[in-house]
């Protein structure tokens, strides 16, 4: 069953604010500068649409389609982005369903890969890599389990979100996926990753290099599902905030 964020969508703001503050808008916002020079966008899941709203401001010579399955959600995107016109396209659709049409040198996904398992996360990637231009960027916005002693208190709070949207949307996940496996199988390289609370959130861009032969099971035991990102990428800068 899919989840429901159609109930919380006008709050989602504030719920973010009254727990975490400003850091889930600042992590979302990191990776701005780095999509000024991209042409063609996808974003799932962008919530309320805050950061593609602000991407299609300070990009005029971007387009892009927008995937969520929450219909007021994207209304609050297009609210937010009536400036842009013919350059934004919507679509009202479960992302495990989604068929792309386009061709995309972006792919944004904030906060979104943590409502879908591993293998929910291969198989959109599957779909979306032959729609990929070459050198396209995917930004990844997201929660980690960092190593170390902060693992348990990051863990904690994991839980009670689960358990909380649980309540409130129906969402069914309890365990973030391994995105980093799966996007490095699918022919990306982990580019940049900074860091902010310890690890418990974070931001990643990775970059398409062409298909790669590999799985999207864990490499050993560590994953950037729980904050370890494995440092076998080309060109890899780590920051931590």
């Amino acid at each position: 069953m899919a989840a429901n964020f159609d109930r919380i969508a006008r709050a989602y703001r504030w719920m973010e604010y009254l727990s975490f503050g400003p850091m889930l808008k600042r992590c979302r916002f990191y990776r701005l500068g780095d999509a000024a020079k991209r042409r063609h966008a996808l974003v799932i899941g962008d919530g309320d649409g805050r950061f593609l709203a602000r991407l299609l401001r300070e990009n005029k010579q971007l387009t892009a389609e927008a995937v969520d399955s929450s219909r007021a959600m994207l209304q609050l995107l297009e609210k937010r982005a009536a400036g842009a016109g013919q350059r934004l396209a919507v679509r009202c659709t479960d992302a495990r369903a989604f068929s792309p049409s386009g061709r995309y040198d972006l792919v944004a996904t904030h906060f979104f890969l943590d409502c879908l398992t591993t293998e929910e996360t291969a198989a959109l990637t599957e779909r979306i890599r032959p729609h990929l231009l070459s050198g396209a960027m995917w930004i990844v916005s997201d929660f980690a389990i960092p190593p170390g002693l902060a693992a348990l208190p990051a863990r904690v709070i994991v839980s009670v979100l689960y358990a909380a949207f649980g309540v409130l949307t129906g969402l069914e996940i309890q365990r973030l996926p391994r995105h980093g496996d799966v996007l490095r199988a699918a022919g990306f390289s982990l580019d940049d990753r900074k860091e902010w609370l310890g690890g418990l959130l974070f931001s990643e861009s990775w970059i398409f290099i062409g298909p790669a032969n590999g799985s999207t099971r864990s490499q050993g035991n560590r994953s950037e599902a729980d904050g370890l990102p494995l440092k076998n990428d080309r060109s890899f800068h780590f920051k931590r905030g």
